[in-house]
């Protein structure tokens, strides 16, 4: 069986952070779904639970971070094309996500970035195949 991720984020609520990143094109797998959390489904081993800020603290000791002041992790998922890459960032701004850095182009890399309706910093990217030139 082939590893499967699962990476556990707060939102304040989860109805507005489901229909945020339906609106991106993703689903959520209604077995691991209720009203505490949701189980976004990015591929077929990758998933991010979308977990009530009281539900996630169940998980922890420590207090939950300021997102308006603190950041911990940039989640970075690939993009089959740099057009998707701006399609998902456009849709990500129109649906209420801020922006967080300028645009990456190094050529052969390409990738944007939002902040999402809770302040988790998303980057998508679009990586060419052939890599990077050779020097």
């Amino acid at each position: 069986m082939a590893t499967q991720i699962f990476v556990n984020l707060p939102v304040k609520d989860l109805n507005k952070s489901k229909a945020f990143f339906e609106a991106l094109g993703y689903s959520f797998n209604p077995q691991f779904t209720n009203e505490m959390g949701g189980a976004l489904v990015i591929g077929d081993n990758i998933f991010y639970m979308l977990l009530t800020e009281d539900f996630f603290k169940t998980f922890t000791k420590k207090e939950l971070a300021d997102r308006d002041k603190t950041i911990s992790a940039i989640n970075c998922l690939s993009a089959e094309s740099r057009e998707r890459v701006d399609e998902i960032y456009d849709l990500a701004i129109a649906n209420g996500a801020s922006p967080a850095q300028d645009a990456t182009d190094y050529g052969w890399m390409y990738g944007r970035s939002f902040l999402d309706l809770d302040g988790h910093h998303w980057e998508f990217a679009y990586m060419d195949p052939a890599g990077p030139p050779a020097e």
